[in-house]
């Protein structure tokens, strides 16, 4: 299916502590975009928090989120996720349809989060969805604000409950106070 991207989602992840002794706290947020009619863009931000997890636990935890809030509009949406988790993308694109070509199984042993996995690819097939990876913490914009969103839940262990008005133009109005994103143009990726 060839359906022209409408949203667009940008999404990261955070553990405090990842790696280290538990408890090691995570966040994940994202912005979603969407283009109206009119050619303005709407933007809503999500976010969500966990006491001890890990990294990639919680780059699945926030694109379940931001599928399953999609979902809630009741229709297919084709959607452009955008991240800075490997492990997300490249699961996506090429890992889970090999682990389900083989029963859900993975060549060297168990699939680690299977039951995120799994949850994820379900609330995927609901919509038409691409998955782009970004470098993370290499300046692009949105997946940085992304991470503002991820880390605050994080370090203040709260999710928003669903999709809440973005704060998106306020921190970069913050950002651009401090020189950065001079001429960079918020509106020019959505389409």
């Amino acid at each position: 299916m060839n359906d022209p991207v409408r949203i667009l989602v940008h999404a990261d992840e955070a553990c405090l502590g990842n790696g280290q002794e538990p408890p090691t706290p995570g966040g994940a947020g994202g912005l979603i975009e969407v283009r109206d009619a009119s050619g303005r863009v709407e933007r809503r931000d999500y976010f969500v928090a966990e006491p001890d997890t890990t990294n990639n636990r919680m780059a699945l935890r926030s694109a379940i989120a931001a599928l399953e809030l999609l979902s809630a509009k009741g229709r297919r949406q084709a959607i452009r996720f955008v991240s800075d988790s490997n492990y997300l993308v490249e699961g996506m694109r090429a890992w889970v349809p090999a682990w389900r070509a083989r029963g859900w199984r993975r060549k060297g042993g168990p699939i680690e989060n299977l039951e995120l996995w799994q949850e994820l690819v379900a609330a995927a097939e609901r919509h038409a969805v691409t998955w782009q990876w970004v470098r993370g913490h290499a300046g692009h914009v949105k997946n940085e604000y992304a991470n503002h969103l991820a880390t605050r839940a994080a370090a203040g262990q709260r999710g928003a409950g669903g999709l809440v008005p973005s704060e998106f133009g306020a921190w970069l109005a913050a950002e651009r106070a401090k020189g950065k994103y001079l001429d960079y143009d918020p509106d020019a990726d959505v389409p």
